[in-house]
């Protein structure tokens, strides 16, 4: 169950006489069989939760539960409530949106009101630990999300100045955010420019300052809708297909590399080789395929087999040996 999740539960128990498994299945937006696992959750952990069968019946939390034998949730601050609803952080993330202490310390009360048990398991958190960051990951620099969040909260417009990989010098850009977010330990402002959205990467954000106007979001649109469809066209979107025959001793680390990209053809493979089609958004980022060497055969378009003889070839010249004098 997320925190989120835990902290709208109980509010409605808290709040009703009693309420049925369907009317907490629609007020939080999940199935039957999710809400019965919440339920059975709360039971675990303790919280004074009981369900009565038949037409005067329903879902309550005992009386009193909210100072003696279950939890308060007015023991939580709301800064403590608010850091506590980020879900999908690990520690790492949370500190470098300064929300570690916030969730630290709601986490400790949320834990010091579990009533002990004889048979008690050893809590989550210290037999789970997570790290979502890539391996060998560099550290990141440009803007951090802790000095960014708090412009982001009050809704105003952005003026960034950003680093693209694929221009000659910094862009002039003003965006209005729809918040931060961070994917494969990287994190990035989803923003529009111009009512079209972006992802920018926070370690391009060479500087950025708040324009006095609020922000101007597309109506209905949120965060985490732009977000996922900004991945769905990162993912599937492509400008160029590369067919290519890749060494059976290299097909796993291909899919690690490439993902959703790469296309395996399931009706020809050979005990030395498998044929895929991989995607690419730009003809230049075929270079991908070079670390691979001969262990991949590229068999067209043109443009892309061209395109990798002519960085090949440049390659080799760099690497050519000095003349002799």
């Amino acid at each position: 169950m997320t925190p989120d999740r835990f902290f709208a539960l109980m509010l409605l128990l808290e709040s009703r006489d009693a309420v049925t498994t369907q009317e907490l299945a629609s007020a939080l937006g999940v199935s039957l069989r999710t809400i019965t696992r919440d339920l059975n959750w709360l039971r675990d952990a303790g919280l004074p939760v009981t369900a009565q069968r038949g037409r005067l019946g329903g879902v309550t939390m005992l009386s009193g539960s909210g100072s003696g034998s279950g939890f308060d949730l007015t023991r939580l601050t709301p800064g403590e409530r608010d850091h506590l609803s980020l879900t999908g952080l690990d520690e790492k993330q949370r500190a470098e949106l300064n929300a570690s202490v916030e969730s630290r310390r709601a986490l400790s009360k949320i834990a010091a009101a579990q009533p002990r048990r004889v048979h008690e398991l050893l809590p989550l958190t210290d037999v789970v630990h997570v790290d979502s960051r890539p391996w060998r990951q560099a550290r990141a620099s440009g803007t951090s999300p802790a000095s960014l969040i708090g412009a982001v909260r009050r809704g105003r417009r952005l003026r960034i100045e950003y680093d693209s990989p694929r221009e000659s010098c910094p862009r002039d850009l003003v965006v209005d955010p729809y918040g931060l977010f961070a994917k494969a330990g990287i994190w990035y402002l989803v923003a529009d420019r111009a009512r079209v959205p972006r992802l920018y990467r926070l370690e391009r954000i060479t500087t950025w300052k708040e324009v006095d106007q609020p922000r101007r979001i597309r109506e209905s649109q949120t965060l985490a809708t732009v977000a996922a469809a900004l991945i769905d066209q990162w993912e599937h979107n492509h400008a160029i297909e590369v067919s290519a025959t890749i060494d059976q001793a290299q097909i796993e680390r291909a899919q690690r590399i490439f993902g959703l990209r790469l296309v395996p053809d399931d009706h020809e493979e050979s005990a030395t080789g498998r044929k895929v089609t991989i995607r690419f958004l730009h003809l230049e980022d075929v270079r991908a395929l070079l670390p691979f060497g001969s262990a991949i055969t590229v068999h067209g378009p043109t443009e892309a087999t061209a395109h990798l003889r002519d960085l090949a070839t440049s390659l080799a010249h760099h690497y050519a040996p000095s003349p002799t004098p």
